[in-house]
């Protein structure tokens, strides 16, 4: 039974293939696939550029699975499984194929459902093809359970907006795009003609449970909850002179963006492919003294008439975002929460270091200035040269922050050689602008702040691994612990570096986490 359901009519071939990546982008591990239809009707033809669709691959092989009854796909996002069930003699053997096992690691794709009885779930997906009267042009009945409703509702609210913003239709591809660590969704649209951009789905979040004074954690770290911050940020980089995803359309209601592709550059990716690292963080360290030139603006007007304000980073920020290490790493490392003892002698240690870097002069702070957010455009002229992504989580607040983001890359190396040549670079040229630069207070914010958000990171790892079952940030930590441990060398933070010393040694902290 399905709560909503959407006809497509008189679809090609090629049309039929975009409706296929568009499902893509809508369905999620643990979801079943209900294709339903006559013979010849184009379901092993659906299932077919579906899998393809997910799994990256426009020339995947795909064999039927008439025979075999299942056939089994890995993909860089969840394992695929695609039953063809006209062979099936009894449903009982739908368990024999193994499709809870399925559901657990990824998705089932089944074709002729209506012969596995009661057995196939009924919170699915529904797709219903049939002929028309014009040779091969089908018509597509796309309908959910009713408890898959809202997403097949915000299905069509995004097909609506691509098609009001000329992208809605073949032979435009669409394509899903892996993207970070949020619940925000990406997807790549590329015409025939090789013009592209980039789909970015991030509807407006609730606000989660009050943790600390009636607030969520949300809002207490800042966190954007609506595409308005991003877009309001964008505009005003922008006009800085700074490349950044031009915004092509927008439904901030729906929080629909429709943005420049600046490409596949990714820094993380371009170390990857063995080009110099120290080309690229130079030009990432140019970029940001050349923002941070430049004063942000602090009310930001929308298309809707609503005005964005810059938040200010404040101790609240910075305290809820260390207290990550305690929640989330401690426990899972050492197997029981901190002790209130220790708790209580943590924050008594880093709030006089958070007032003391809070004083800083402020600026810019985008605080996800990292080699995934930045992107190398080497037809630009510096500063364009280039992009930055990924920043509506911006405050106004110390500089040191966004530089060493950079400088002590969460999933990339850099060695402390390069890590102080850069650091080096940044000094001179702030210092030459600006008589009032304190080197060492500077230099004491950039520890401190290293040490703060560090220690966030092993905080947010673990949480992303625990609670999300996304262990491949495990793989990290051994990083970040190198990076914090140079914060902690300052000699201002030694009463911070005796703590960890003593609560998290350095035989711990080649652990596996308990998980």
């Amino acid at each position: 039974m399905t709560d909503s359901a959407y006809l497509f009519s008189d679809l090609t071939e090629g049309d039929v293939a975009r409706l296929a990546q568009e499902v893509a982008f809508l369905v999620q591990a643990g979801d079943t696939i209900a294709l339903e239809g006559d013979l010849g009707a184009g379901k092993s033809t659906f299932a077919r550029a579906l899998i393809r669709a997910i799994s990256g691959n426009p020339d995947l092989e795909i064999p039927s699975p008439t025979f075999t009854l299942v056939q089994s796909y890995e993909t860089p996002r969840f394992e695929i499984a695609h039953f063809d069930l006209y062979r099936l003699s009894d449903p009982g053997e739908i368990d024999e194929l193994g499709l809870d096992a399925a559901l657990s690691n990824g998705i089932a794709i089944i074709e002729w459902p209506s012969r596995g009885s009661g057995r196939i779930p009924e919170r699915r997906l529904t797709l219903r093809l049939d002929e028309t009267s014009t040779i091969d042009r089908r018509n597509v009945l796309l309908g959910a359970a009713v408890s898959l409703a809202s997403r097949l509702d915000r299905f069509a609210v995004i097909r609506k907006f691509l098609t009001a913003a000329g992208w809605g239709d073949a032979p435009t591809a669409f394509s899903y795009l892996q993207g970070d660590a949020s619940p925000r969704r990406y997807a790549r649209l590329t015409k025939p003609d090789g013009s592209r951009a980039i789909l970015m789905d991030s509807p407006q979040k609730p606000d989660g449970p009050p943790i600390r004074d009636g607030k969520s954690y949300s809002t207490i770290a800042h966190l954007a909850e609506n595409v308005k911050a991003f877009v309001a940020i964008d505009h005003a980089l922008e006009a800085s002179g700074l490349s950044v995803p031009h915004i092509l359309a927008e439904n901030l209601a729906e929080g629909l963006l429709l943005i420049e592709d600046l490409g596949d550059k990714v820094f993380a990716a371009e170390v990857k492919k063995g080009r110099d690292q120290t080309e690229l963080w130079t030009h990432g360290v140019d970029t940001l003294i050349t923002l941070q030139r430049t004063p942000p603006q602090m009310d930001m007007a929308l298309s809707d008439g609503s005005i964005f304000y810059l938040p200010l980073a404040d101790e609240g920020v910075l305290e809820i975002e260390t207290d990550l290490l305690l929640d989330w790493y401690w426990p899972a490392l050492r197997g029981d929460p901190p002790p209130q003892s220790a708790r209580d002698e943590f924050k008594q240690l880093w709030k006089p270091t958070f007032g003391r870097v809070l004083a800083q002069p402020k600026t810019w702070l985008l605080r996800d200035f990292h080699s995934p957010n930045l992107i190398a455009l080497d037809d630009r002229d510096p500063p364009r040269d280039v992009g930055l992504i990924d920043f509506q989580d911006a405050m106004l607040g110390p500089a040191a922050y966004d530089l060493v983001s950079l400088l002590q890359d969460a999933r990339v190396d850099v060695t402390e050689a390069l890590e102080k040549q850069l650091l080096d670079r940044y000094v001179t040229a702030v210092s030459s602008r600006d008589a009032t630069f304190d080197r060492a207070e500077f230099a004491f914010s950039y520890a401190a702040l290293g040490a703060q958000r560090n220690t966030k990171i092993l905080g947010i790892f673990a949480r992303l691994a625990v609670r999300d079952g996304k262990r491949q940030y495990l793989a990290h930590l051994p990083r970040i612990w190198g990076y914090l441990e140079r914060d902690l060398q300052h000699d201002d933070l030694a009463p911070l570096r005796a703590w960890y010393d003593e609560n998290l040694p350095r035989s711990l902290r080649a652990e596996a986490l308990n998980i």
